[in-house]
């Protein structure tokens, strides 16, 4: 049974930030058990979402915080709003009662501090990193709790982000850098690839939207092929590459002493080192 019917209308999830992230999690949190009567939406453009999520209607959905019902005490509050506009965000939230609620961020760059800072050291609070594919349900979030997270609410969070994709936890937040520089920004890496493929293609003289045809193919087969199978990525990679045959001259090169394995390790340390940065 879903631990999202444990929120209440009395302790509703407020979320802020209901854009296509948000409004698909959201989405999915109503079909998994979330009791409409449960929720409440902070967003300004409030007939954009209820176009896209024409249940939401009355006090489900406000401009702004001020247009909150009066006395509202959340249990959980989301934030699913872009990084740069959360310090806004955290400054109007001050005129919520907050005070027995569980933030869960799934914000990038936005530490675990930086929400303790503005709502008090005691504050249950859990940083998540979740990716693009989280959008349609398929996506992969890593999350990390606060000391101050119960496991009852560590539960109700995990049921949350599921409505993502697959969810994993680590304690050292730390990791949450590396987590975005393999996961997060890594759908950016596999549409490069497409890209870079489809141009290959077009080289050795295949019409353009035929080579981008066979080149998104390739990779949305492969990774379906990946999913449900039960073989390693590498066994995979074995199983289509033939002695002296062309798949295994292409590898020579991609596999090679400059090939993909050094390329794909200084892009993720570059990545992991922005996050850094943009954290600190």
């Amino acid at each position: 049974m879903s631990m999202l019917s444990k929120i209440t209308p009395e302790n509703p999830l407020l979320l802020v930030g209901c854009g296509k992230m948000g409004g698909a999690m959201l989405q999915g949190w109503l079909t998994g058990g979330l009791s409409l009567n449960a929720v409440k939406v902070i967003d300004p453009l409030v007939a954009s979402v209820q176009k896209m999520l024409p249940q939401l209607q009355g006090d489900n959905i406000v401009g702004q915080v001020a247009d909150l019902p009066e006395g509202l005490t959340p249990g959980f509050i989301i934030l699913a709003v872009k990084p740069q506009m959360m310090e806004q965000a955290m400054t109007q939230l001050e005129a919520v009662d907050c005070s027995g609620s569980v933030f869960l961020s799934i914000a990038a760059g936005k530490t675990i501090a930086y929400f303790e800072r503005h709502m008090g050291q005691d504050m249950a609070v859990v940083r998540a990193m979740p990716n693009m594919p989280a959008a349609i349900g398929r996506g992969i979030t890593v999350a990390c709790p606060n000391k101050n997270v119960s496991e009852g609410q560590k539960a109700i969070c995990h049921d949350l982000l599921l409505a993502a994709g697959g969810v994993e936890w680590v304690r050292e937040e730390k990791l949450i850098d590396a987590v975005t520089a393999v996961s997060g920004s890594g759908p950016a890496y596999v549409f490069s690839m497409v890209e870079a493929l489809a141009g290959a293609g077009e080289q050795v003289g295949l019409p353009a939207d035929l080579a981008r045809k066979l080149a998104r193919a390739t990779i949305c087969g492969s990774g379906a092929l990946l999913e449900q199978s039960e073989e390693t990525a590498a066994q995979l990679r074995m199983n289509v590459t033939s002695p002296n045959g062309t798949t295994e001259a292409a590898l020579n090169v991609l596999m090679g002493e400059k090939g993909l394995g050094k390329l794909m390790l200084e892009t993720v340390r570059a990545a992991h080192q922005r996050s850094r940065d943009l954290a600190d």
